[in-house]
């Protein structure tokens, strides 16, 4: 048996040769999943033994994130917001820029109130079910058209306790006609199908494309989230969306000419915009 100091320099060292830059806090990671301890036990205890069935698991899964598969992947959970996600490949990541949504939509409505939503290309559920779960009063309708995300983001809605606040439909922003709403948020693919390539090997080898990628220009969904949310919201109601830095200019010709008002737009942690509220006149 070797301990566990041992084990993690020997991954770390082996992830940096193979080009793996987040090699040191991937590996206590992936370590901290196999021992089911936090990572303040692992550095406490770091020349503990460790067993060897142990040390064959966690080189398995180190093996794993040196051919770049995503660490959210390889445990099928992801923290985001103030909760904990299921994800797998049929699902873009959740990523803590898209955190600035779920900041902003609640701090413009409060506990009590009464609210309707949609979420549009729901992915994992992420975005809906952390508002859900501090809007005790809200209720959400969510939509993608992959199968296999819904059925990750229904599993989540009920890992939350929040099957019977959340419908779930299987559907195209075109070809949803279903009521009306106070709220709409989406996080759709917005990247330009030619930008495509220089995304990081993590990103492009591994998460759905059709959750990435925006058409040629990167507005091809956006441009219809846009368009179907002014004939699905209420006067009055608002349509959150994340976008790419470079669209604002863009996207808020696109929004006048859908008769919004743009009320502001957010940047993320980078100092980039990323967020776009407006209203529906």
């Amino acid at each position: 048996m070797e301990n566990i100091n041992t084990v993690l320099l020997r991954a770390k060292k082996y992830l940096l040769n193979n080009s793996i830059k987040s090699a040191t806090i991937d590996s206590e990671i992936l370590m901290c999943s196999v021992l089911k301890k936090s990572r303040e036990h692992l550095i406490i205890n770091i020349l503990d033994k460790i067993e060897d069935d142990k040390i064959n698991f966690f080189n398995e899964l180190v093996e794993r994130r040196k051919k770049n598969e995503p660490i959210a992947y390889i445990l099928k959970k992801k923290d985001f917001w103030k909760s904990t996600f299921y994800v797998d490949k049929n699902v873009l990541i959740p990523r803590p820029d898209t955190e600035i949504l779920i900041e902003e939509i609640l701090s413009n409505y409060c506990k009590n109130q009464k609210l309707s939503i949609l979420d549009i290309g729901t992915g994992s559920g992420c975005i809906i079910i952390s508002i859900l779960k501090d809007r005790p009063n809200f209720k959400g309708i969510a939509i993608d058209v992959c199968r296999n995300a819904l059925k990750i983001a229904k599993y989540n809605a009920k890992m939350h306790q929040l099957e019977n606040r959340i419908k779930f439909y299987k559907s195209s922003v075109d070809n949803f006609f279903k009521g009306k709403y106070d709220l709409i948020i989406s996080n759709p693919p917005y990247i330009n199908k030619f930008n495509l390539k220089y995304l990081e090997k993590d990103v492009i080898g591994f998460e759905p494309s059709l959750a990435l990628e925006g058409g040629i220009d990167g507005f091809t969904v956006l441009k219809k989230v846009i368009k179907k949310s002014s004939r699905l919201l209420r006067i009055g109601g608002k349509l959150v969306l994340e976008i790419g830095f470079d669209q604002k200019f863009k996207i808020k010709e696109l929004l006048k000419k859908e008769k919004y008002f743009v009320n502001k737009i957010i940047k993320d942690y980078g100092n980039r915009d990323r967020c776009v509220i407006c209203t529906k006149l």
